[in-house]
């Protein structure tokens, strides 16, 4: 039976009044991921929840046991206020819009982000050795254990959605005999532990300067170096070969302090090479079906990222993979030429300069592009709710750190922004490719002063960071900006 958004809505705000004891003042959908959840913010007052509904009980009832198991070895993810009676709706904490993902795509390589990288690793040896070793993972919705079959299936996952639309001749029989022998050399990895399954950087949310980690629900007993491998090897994160080692020497100084007796360190060291191999064949049989077949631009646009990583990751380690036909497979498909195909335009000669305007509808009007090229974007930004109504806001600005926080926890900004950068970068690459010279990107709200600021700063900072070219901010109604009570 088919459920429709408002029965949805109404299930979920009784569930808010019931705990809260108030009515929410708005409900608002939040994007689809690639899940059947959905999810929905509630707000009264400062009070703040996300109301989940899934169909799947099963998933259901696997993310509250290891809700509740996770909490009590003190691991930080959302606290589940109140379950509904069917078990298919749920309310629970709301932490904010920013991922760590989201945080580096518009910082960049800092120490800020890094510190919040090192605090991830930290938790994750929480939650693999301590919650894991009590773990019951006959509570497991999907598969309890991470073992050859499952490995087997990530491999073939890869040969299938991503090697074979490649077009590049192997020999098949070969690759499917060295594919089993991997897979039954992974397989006997000990000694295992709670293994998150897709630990990266978006499922890792930031909250008043600390890491929380959400969609868990698919875990499962497995090597605990295939989650560390998801983090530190993520495609589009291109984390520093510094701060790769700087961070699997974090997690092994962790298990030290936590005495995991169990683990060697030169063997869990080397069992970590070969799972970083798995898990990038893994990811790009994904980018592979969304990219490539469903033609999802997001992960189409993953792939060169991540051409690269394995490129890297295959000169560096010269006897990994172990054998010779799937190591010859990878040599071509992570050719420089392959690279540049599925890559964003270079950027080091790039004419490009980006012109970022945000304005007021009522003091200045659309700007006039006076660059004789015409065109650019013009987006409005008045659906979001408006800072300038309260009175904590109103004469700050969308520079200001409490309005972005406003902004990023209590609107649907974060969901508005990431749609505009897609948006945007289009035309960016695009631009660069055909050597073309400007771009003029426009943001409006009511006043000139919170939302439109607030996106301006935004996409100027996302821009910079991954495209490398100069961007010019330009406030035009800075002037008459509230700045003192009337």
């Amino acid at each position: 039976m088919t459920v429709s958004i408002t029965d949805n809505i109404s299930v979920l705000e009784n569930l808010f009044e019931e705990h809260f004891e108030v009515k929410p003042e708005n409900t608002t959908p939040l994007p689809v991921s690639g899940s059947d959840r959905r999810y929905y913010r509630m707000q009264a007052g400062d009070i703040s929840a996300i109301g989940t509904y899934n169909e799947h009980v099963a998933e259901n009832n696997s993310y509250f046991y290891f809700t509740d198991l996770f909490r009590k070895h003190e691991i930080r993810v959302p606290e589940v206020y109140r379950v509904g009676e069917a078990k298919k709706y749920y309310l629970q904490e709301d932490l904010g819009g920013t991922s760590l993902f989201d945080k580096l795509m518009e910082e960049g390589h800092t120490d800020e982000v890094k510190d919040y990288y090192l605090k991830a690793v930290a938790q994750l040896v929480k939650l693999q050795w301590l919650a894991g070793r009590e773990c019951n993972y006959d509570q497991c919705f999907a598969s309890k254990k991470f073992d050859e079959k499952a490995i087997m299936a990530d491999l073939l996952y890869f040969k299938y959605y991503f090697a074979d639309l490649q077009k590049i001749n192997y020999d098949k029989n070969a690759l499917a005999e060295e594919l089993e022998s991997l897979s039954r050399d992974l397989g006997r990895t000990e000694p295992l532990a709670f293994m998150y399954r897709d630990f990266q950087s978006r499922n890792i949310m930031l909250k008043d300067g600390e890491v929380y980690f959400i969609d868990y629900q698919g875990g499962m007993q497995g090597p605990p170096q295939y989650d560390l491998a998801s983090l530190l090897w993520q495609a589009k994160a291109q984390l520093p070969d510094t701060w790769k080692e700087e961070l699997l020497n974090k997690y092994v100084a962790v298990m030290e302090e936590l005495k995991i007796s169990r683990v060697d360190e030169i063997h869990f060291r080397r069992g970590y090479l070969q799972f970083v191999l798995l898990r990038m064949l893994q990811v790009l049989g994904a980018y592979g079906f969304r990219g490539l077949l469903e033609n999802k631009p997001h992960f189409k646009s993953s792939i060169g990222p991540a051409l690269r990583n394995l490129n890297n990751f295959i000169d560096e380690h010269t006897q990994i993979p172990a054998y010779s036909e799937l190591r010859a497979l990878l040599e071509k498909i992570s050719s420089k030429e392959r690279q540049d195909f599925y890559s964003t335009p270079e950027v080091a000669d790039a004419k490009l300069k980006v012109k970022i305007t945000s304005f007021s509808y009522k003091k200045n009007g659309i700007p006039k592009d006076k660059s004789m090229h015409g065109g650019g974007f013009v987006f409005d930004c008045r659906g979001i709710k408006n800072p300038g109504r309260y009175k904590d806001y109103k004469h700050l600005s969308g520079q200001d750190a409490k309005v972005k926080q406003f902004l990023e926890r209590e609107t649907r900004m974060p969901e508005f922004v990431s749609d505009i950068c897609n948006i945007v970068s289009v035309n960016v690459e695009e631009y660069i490719s055909r050597g073309f010279d400007y771009l003029s990107i426009n943001f409006g709200c009511t006043g000139g002063q919170h939302r439109s600021v607030y996106s301006a700063e935004h996409v100027a900072g996302f821009l910079k960071n991954k495209y490398k070219i100069p961007v010019e901010v330009t406030h035009v109604n800075k002037e008459n900006w509230v700045t003192e009570p009337e």
